[in-house]
């Protein structure tokens, strides 16, 4: 009776997962989501606009929820209710969000510059528009500034400005990080390799683990074809090595595809997994070879999504090497998750055969939903 009931767990457990997935919004396979900041330093001022859906963070919910809404859900509250909501966000950004010059946080005033403004055409609906603006004066006689953003936000892709230079410095930073310093007088100084390496092998970390469903999904499709770990290793090895091979060529320009040919296709190869899950119970070189061709499609994928983010400036390779890095420790966590559930599963006294024709047939479903919804609204 224990064992029943414990199968019947690992099995709500599974399914819940599957449901989340499927009732999460299909955005693209390897897609970044980011807050974007520019911050500018000038004339014993500074201004940081902290680019957001701003509506959805009043309200408290996910920024993927439907835009228009949102807008309108505000726009019908009274004056005074719109006016309080305002003054709760800007408290609350207040909290989440410092700037801090040489280590000592400053005040600012946060303003909504685009609040009761028309909106542009090929804008999305908003009520309070999409910036929220941090101002306040330098203090005198100080020498850097580092910007820092809570986790409730996600990546962040920082730009400094300053008077005394041309071209903006550019950063990205993982969620609950602080920015490089950028020198109010001089030169600025580039993060060194090792914050670099740092920041980035978090980066691709976290884009396995939580937040890369249809990798996770493609990873446990390979970890259910057999209990052996010799079969499981050569198809990882392979898929490592075809992912990494396209990520540093599309990375350096040599090869690209567009995202509404890859993400398709991509799920597509987690349809194929699944499916020859349920077909076959030993690995065949047939299989390794696609497994092969399926990670250079999502090697494609993962250079699309960094591309939006942007490189640091002479620290490419590195930072290219440590996202790898992040990814395939993101796998292999996966991986070692999957291999401690199938254990529990048999240990209990379920048969592995039921476990692995149901989990693959739910990641195919999963994976034939993504395909379609990705070709007919990319």
């Amino acid at each position: 009776m224990r064992r029943t009931r414990f199968a019947a767990s690992l099995v709500a457990f599974g399914g819940s997962i599957v449901g989340s997935i499927l009732v999460a919004p299909p955005a693209g396979a390897h897609t970044f989501s980011f807050t974007e900041v520019r911050a500018t330093v000038e004339g014993g001022a500074f201004t940081v606009d902290i680019v957001c859906d701003l509506d959805a963070l009043a309200l408290g919910v996910p920024s993927s929820a439907d835009s228009g809404a949102l807008a309108a859900e505000i726009a019908g509250m009274g004056e005074p209710a719109r006016d309080e909501l305002a003054r709760k966000l800007a408290e609350f950004l207040a909290r989440r969000l410092r700037v801090r010059f040489d280590s000592v946080p400053a005040p600012y005033e946060v303003s909504f510059p685009d609040r009761g403004k028309p909106v542009p055409p090929d804008a999305p609906p908003t009520a309070f528009g999409l910036v929220a603006r941090l101002s306040g004066r330098v203090p005198a006689r100080a020498r850097e500034v580092t910007f820092f953003a809570s986790r409730v936000f996600p990546l962040v892709r920082l730009s400094w400005r300053s008077g005394q230079r041309g071209a903006p410095v550019e950063e990205v930073l993982v969620p609950g990080a602080e920015s490089h310093p950028f020198p109010l007088t001089g030169a600025a100084v580039a993060a060194s390799a090792g914050e670099t390496a740092g920041r980035f092998f978090a980066l691709g970390f976290t884009h396995i683990l939580p937040k890369g469903l249809d990798h996770i999904l493609f990873v446990l499709g390979l970890a259910l074809l057999s209990p052996r770990l010799e079969p499981l290793l050569a198809q990882v090895t392979t898929f490592t090595l075809a992912h990494t091979v396209t990520l540093a060529l599309s990375t350096y320009g040599v090869v690209q595809l567009p995202s509404r040919v890859v993400e398709p296709l991509i799920a597509a190869s987690i349809v194929y997994v699944a499916v020859e899950n349920l077909l076959t119970a030993r690995l065949r070189a047939a299989r390794v070879a696609l497994v092969f061709a399926f990670g250079l499609l999502h090697g494609l994928g993962f250079a699309g999504a960094l591309s939006e983010l942007g490189w640091p400036e002479g620290q490419r390779l590195c930072a290219l090497l440590a996202f790898n890095g992040g990814v395939e420790m993101g796998q292999i966590t996966v991986i070692g998750l999957a291999l401690a559930v199938i254990s529990a599963w048999t240990r209990a006294g379920a048969g592995r055969l039921r476990l692995v024709r149901g989990a693959s047939v739910a990641i195919a479903a999963v994976g034939a939903y993504w395909a379609v919804v990705r070709v007919v609204a990319p």
